[in-house]
C-alpha cells in the first residue's frame, strides 16, 4: 500500500512539473502574441493594408491548396469505384 501511495505521488509530481512547463510556454505564446498586436496596432494605414492582403493572399493560397487536395481525392475515388 505504501508502494502504491509513493508510486501515485511521484507520478502526480512529475505530470505537474510537465504541465507547468506547459503552462510557462503557453504564457511566453500569449505574451508575444500580445505584443505582435500592439505592435500591428501601430502601423500606418497603408502598412495595415499590406498586412491584410499579405493575410488575405495566404488564405487564398491555403484555400486553393485544399481545393486541388480534394479534387485528386475525387479523382482517385472515382478511378478505384471504376475497376
Amino acid at each position: 500500500m505504501f508502494e502504491f501511495f509513493k508510486n501515485a505521488f511521484k507520478d502526480m509530481k512529475a505530470s505537474a512539473k510537465a504541465q507547468h512547463e506547459v503552462d510557462k510556454a503557453n504564457y511566453r505564446a500569449a505574451k508575444a502574441e500580445s505584443k505582435a498586436t500592439w505592435e500591428e496596432a501601430k502601423l500606418s494605414p497603408k502598412g495595415r493594408q499590406a498586412l491584410m492582403q499579405k493575410e488575405r493572399d495566404e488564405q487564398i493560397a491555403a484555400a486553393n491548396k485544399r481545393t486541388e487536395e480534394a479534387n485528386a481525392r475525387i479523382q482517385s475515388a472515382k478511378e478505384k469505384r471504376n475497376v
